[in-house]
C-alpha cells in the first residue's frame, strides 16, 4: 500500500467523508496516516459515537480529528454537539471552512441559550459557500457580521421569529440558493437578496404568512403556507409553484411572467381573482399544473366560474403538459364553452394531458371535452385519465365510469386510465 501512486491514493482519500471510513484508513500504513491534505471533507453520522466509553467526550473526539486535517473545507455532523464543541471546531477549521452542514436540535424554548449559541459560533466561519442547518430554534439574532461568500443557505424544520429570520438573511448578501422548509413561526416576511436564483419556501402553521420577495435574476420560486405573496421583479423566473394546503390565497401579485415555463398552483382554497391573474400572466407556459378545489374570498368554499376552452387554450398557445385537477376540469366542460369550440379551432402544441376526475356531475360535458382535447390536440401523445372515488353511489357513477372505457378503447394509442 505503501507503493500506491500519489494520483490514485488522492482520488481514494478525496472520494472519502465518512469520518469512520477515514479513522480506518489512517490504520492502512504510515503513508495514508499522513496524507490528510487530500481529504476535504469530513462527515459524522447521527450514530458516530453510540459505542464510545462513558469518559470519552464526542466534542473532543471530532476536534481531534478534524485538527489532523491540513485545509479541510467540508464539516458535516449529525451527531450531538455543545455550542462549546462548535466554537472549538470552527476556531480550528474556520478560515479554510466552505461546506458547513449541522443537525442542530435544538427545538424547544428550554434550548433557547443553546440554540442561540450554536448559531453565533457559525459565524466564525467568515468564508462559508455552503451552510444547511437541520432542527433550528431562531429565537434570537444570530450574531453574524457577514458572510460575503455564501451563496448556498439551507434551513430544515426550525422555529423562527420573523425580524430573527430578516437578520439573518441580511448577513448572506450573496445568495444564489435559499431554502427553507418545514419553518413554524413566519407571519410576515420581505427578502431582499440581487443575486437569489432559486428559493423554496415552506412555512407551516395557519397557511395565513405574507411574503415580498424581491430579487431581479430569480429563475426558481417555490412557495408553501402563504396567503398574501408580492415578487415584483420575474422576468427571469422560470419555474413557479404556489401551494397552500391550510389557508386560502387571497392574492398574489407578480411582475412580467413571459419567460414563465412551468407553472403549479395548488391548495384547497384561492380566490378567484388570484387564480385568474395568474392565468392570465402566465400565457408563455409550457407545463400547468392546477390543484385547487375551491374558490371564494371568505369562508363559503366556491366551484370555479364557466371557463371558455377556446379562449383558454388560444390564451396559453404554448402549452406542452397540462395536469388538470377535479375543479379547473369542471370549469373547462360547461356547456355554453363547448358551443364556441369551431372547425378551424386548434390546440397547436399540447403533448400531454392529465386529467383528475372526481365527480360524474355533468358527464356529458366531460365526455365532450375529454372529445374536443382529442380532436383538436394536434400534438397530443397521451392523455390520461386518473378516477378518483366517485363521492356519488348513484349508477350515473358506474355510467360515467363505462363511457370513459369505451372513450379509451376508441382512442387507445393515446388515453390510459389510472
Amino acid at each position: 500500500m505503501d507503493h500506491l501512486p500519489d494520483a490514485l491514493l488522492q482520488h481514494i482519500l478525496s472520494d472519502m467523508t465518512n469520518a469512520r471510513d477515514i479513522a480506518l484508513c489512517n490504520c492502512v500504513s504510515k503513508r495514508w496516516k499522513e496524507s490528510t491534505e487530500y481529504v476535504k471533507t469530513i462527515y459524522f453520522p447521527r450514530n458516530s459515537f453510540d459505542k464510545i466509553l462513558v469518559n470519552e467526550d464526542p466534542d473532543s473526539i471530532v476536534l481531534n480529528t478534524i485538527s489532523s486535517f491540513s485545509r479541510l473545507e467540508g464539516l458535516v455532523v449529525y451527531s450531538s454537539f455543545t455550542s462549546k464543541g462548535l466554537a472549538s471546531w470552527l476556531m480550528n477549521i474556520g478560515s479554510s471552512l466552505r461546506h458547513l452542514e449541522l443537525r442542530m436540535d435544538n427545538l424547544t424554548t428550554c434550548q433557547a441559550m443553546e440554540a442561540s449559541s450554536k448559531l453565533d459560533c457559525i459565524g466564525m466561519a467568515k468564508n462559508l459557500e455552503i451552510l444547511k442547518l437541520w432542527g433550528v430554534l431562531m429565537v434570537n439574532p444570530p450574531k453574524w457580521v457577514m458572510f460575503q461568500s455564501l451563496h448556498c443557505l439551507e434551513i430544515v424544520g426550525a422555529r423562527v421569529e420573523d425580524t430573527v429570520l430578516t437578520n439573518a438573511l441580511r448577513a448572506c448578501p450573496n445568495l444564489r440558493n435559499l431554502l427553507l422548509l418545514g419553518c413554524e413561526g413566519v407571519k410576515s416576511i420581505s427578502i431582499e437578496l440581487p443575486l437569489l436564483e432559486k428559493c423554496k419556501l415552506d412555512f407551516n402553521g395557519s397557511g395565513s404568512s405574507v411574503l415580498s420577495l424581491t430579487s431581479s435574476r430569480l429563475e426558481s420560486l417555490d412557495v408553501q403556507g402563504c396567503s398574501w405573496i408580492r415578487v415584483p421583479e420575474t422576468r427571469s423566473l422560470k419555474n413557479l409553484s404556489i401551494s397552500n394546503s391550510a389557508g386560502r390565497v387571497y392574492m398574489v401579485e407578480f411582475g412580467s411572467l413571459t419567460s414563465l415555463e412551468v407553472l403549479s398552483i395548488r391548495g384547497v382554497q384561492w380566490c378567484w381573482d388570484a387564480i385568474h391573474r395568474m392565468l392570465e400572466q402566465a400565457r408563455e407556459v409550457k407545463h400547468l399544473y392546477m390543484k385547487v378545489e375551491f374558490t371564494g374570498d371568505h369562508e363559503a368554499l366556491q366551484p370555479f366560474p364557466e371557463l371558455d376552452i377556446v379562449e383558454f387554450f388560444n390564451n396559453h398557445p404554448k402549452l406542452q403538459k397540462f395536469d388538470i385537477h377535479g375543479a379547473m376540469f369542471a370549469a373547462l366542460c360547461q356547456k355554453n364553452s363547448l358551443k364556441n369550440v369551431e372547425r378551424g379551432f386548434s390546440i397547436p402544441c399540447l403533448e400531454e394531458v392529465v386529467i383528475t376526475v372526481r365527480s360524474p356531475l355533468n358527464a356529458e360535458q366531460k365526455m365532450n371535452t375529454l372529445e374536443s382535447l382529442v380532436k383538436h390536440g394536434k400534438s397530443l401523445r397521451v392523455m390520461v385519465i386518473r378516477i378518483l372515488q366517485m363521492k356519488s353511489s348513484h349508477r350515473s357513477a358506474d355510467d360515467f365510469f363505462d363511457e370513459i372505457c369505451r372513450f379509451k378503447f376508441m382512442n387507445r394509442n393515446l388515453v390510459r386510465i389510472e
